[in-house]
């Protein structure tokens, strides 16, 4: 269990990645909060430039301005002085050093469980609302498609935004709650967000998917076998959860989540490369094993530039899928994070 650090009358916590200043939040972007954690993790130890740069900023290239401006907003919030320093002390040409006394408190606070508990509904929850949103914006997609038929088109509206909404829905609950339950490991390492995502995802997917075929086979004695599932389920969610992580040290919202959308996109066409379905290609499965039904998609294939679902609608549509669920799902639970704070 990764404990948290005190110094003075303050109290970090890499696992919640939090600081708090006699139990109130002090307010901390991404890339602070992991500076300061790397510095106050090796008390009085000098921590290069080049540590920085790898271990804070993931190798990505960053002018020394950047990180003399992390060291000078750091020392704000913690009230230091560069010219007297109590916890950061320059060491010129070289880095900076954590001198600050340090004790570890490897003890629950009091209310710590039910602080714990309470965080992992609210992300949960808040990535299911993201799921919804997803849900409502890609059915109305879809449904307008399938409407433009002609052919009870308003039913056919009605059904596939209410069969989407669900269907996000759940993946979403599945892929936010497994992200939430790694925050209980409390190991701030970005492959328990990622295991615990891929996690949910795949149990939401192959439920969905057996459930779906049960559905199908008792109304029509028949069902498509290779509907979405499992193994979509499977690198969708990684790749929430990767988004997830990516997300959290970006300091503005809208980078984070279009850097969600690139995530969830690329999963989507990986899947469609794959031989695997999501929601678009499973609607085209169906249609295909049942003609009688009035569902048709050939309206969305044609926004592709294809007389019907073909191969190009199929990966864009893929793609379009992941995109949207990854962006919604992350934006939402990174709003909840940040107001929770």
């Amino acid at each position: 269990m990764t404990a948290r650090i005190r110094f003075e009358d303050f109290e970090l916590d890499p696992a919640d990645r939090r600081l708090r200043r006699g139990g109130e939040p002090v307010e901390l972007n991404g890339r602070y909060f992991d500076a300061l954690a790397l510095l106050a993790s090796e008390p009085g130890r000098l921590v290069s430039k080049d540590r920085f740069l790898d271990e804070v900023w993931s190798g990505v290239p960053v002018t020394d301005e950047a990180l003399t401006q992390c060291i000078k907003t750091l020392r704000r919030q913690l009230g230091d002085d560069a010219a007297r320093p109590r916890f950061i002390e320059t060491v010129p040409k070289h880095g900076y050093r954590f001198i600050a006394p340090v004790a570890a408190a490897n003890a629950a606070p009091k209310g710590a469980a039910g602080e714990d508990k309470r965080r992992f509904l609210l992300l949960g929850l808040a990535g299911t609302g993201g799921g919804l949103l997803a849900g409502f914006l890609g059915g109305l997609f879809y449904g307008f498609a399938g409407a433009a038929a002609g052919v009870g088109a308003i039913s056919v509206l009605l059904v596939l935004l209410s069969l989407t909404i669900v269907l996000a829905a759940l993946g979403a609950a599945g892929v936010a709650f497994g992200i939430a339950a790694a925050g209980l490991v409390r190991r701030p390492a970005w492959h328990w967000t990622l295991a615990g995502a891929s996690f949910g995802g795949v149990l939401v997917g192959a439920f969905v998917k057996l459930l779906g075929l049960d559905a199908l086979n008792l109304l029509f004695g028949s069902a498509p076998g290779d509907m979405t599932g499992a193994p979509e389920g499977a690198i969708l969610g990684a790749a929430v959860g990767l988004a997830f992580v990516v997300a959290e040290r970006c300091e503005r919202l809208r980078v984070g989540v279009t850097l969600a959308a690139l995530c969830g996109g690329a999963a989507g066409l990986v899947i469609a490369l794959l031989g695997g379905r999501l929601l678009g290609g499973s609607l085209d499965l169906l249609a295909e094993r049942f003609p009688a039904s009035r569902l048709r998609l050939d309206q969305v294939g044609a926004v592709f530039g294809e007389a019907g679902f073909g191969p190009v609608t199929a990966m864009s549509t893929s793609a379009l899928e992941g995109a949207l669920f990854a962006a919604c799902l992350v934006g939402a639970m990174l709003i909840a994070r940040r107001r929770a704070a």
